[in-house]
């Protein structure tokens, strides 16, 4: 295997976990999530050798955002719809799958969850979370505010009819 290959299997092997659980958090499903990041490997595998070494993190970030973007606008992603499937096997995303604030999280319109997810559980800044959703920065500082108002309202002890 070259060096390309072992340096691209070693960043997998210790990442993928992560974003598997920031997919998750960006699409509120563990089977769409697990597509999401493999397509998103894909697409970081063919650039690997034009990406700067120390900054692959923020380069899959950007591709998983932007392919969760992709697919969530293309009509025939939502046409198949599986049957009842199993919940996620295994130790990852198990304690978040099943948290009060995964399920709120949930519950967010998609743009405001997806800046929540990257401004506060990826702490980006607000300039960089308005680059990677491609919207003004104004419009993150909104969705942000708005989001954090409807979790807090939301995960309020007395609250979980609301979840």
């Amino acid at each position: 295997m070259s060096t390309r290959d072992e340096e691209f299997s070693g960043f997998v092997v210790t990442r993928r976990p992560y974003l598997l659980r920031t997919a998750y958090a960006l699409c509120g499903d563990w089977h769409r999530a697990d597509d999401l990041v493999q397509t998103s490997l894909v697409k970081l595998y063919t650039a690997w050798r034009r990406v700067e070494r120390g900054s692959e993190e923020a380069y899959v970030r950007t591709i998983l955002v932007r392919t969760h973007i992709d697919q969530t606008r293309r009509p025939w992603w939502r046409r198949e719809q599986p049957g009842e499937l199993p919940e996620q096997p295994g130790p990852v995303g198990q304690i978040e799958e099943r948290s009060d604030l995964f399920a709120a999280l949930q519950a967010l319109p998609e743009m405001q969850r997806k800046v929540v997810v990257l401004r506060h559980w990826l702490q980006l800044s607000v300039a960089e979370t308005a680059r990677e959703l491609r919207i003004s920065e104004g419009t993150v500082k909104s969705h942000s505010s708005r989001g954090l108002a409807a979790l807090r309202t939301c995960l309020e002890p007395g609250n979980a009819s609301r979840r």
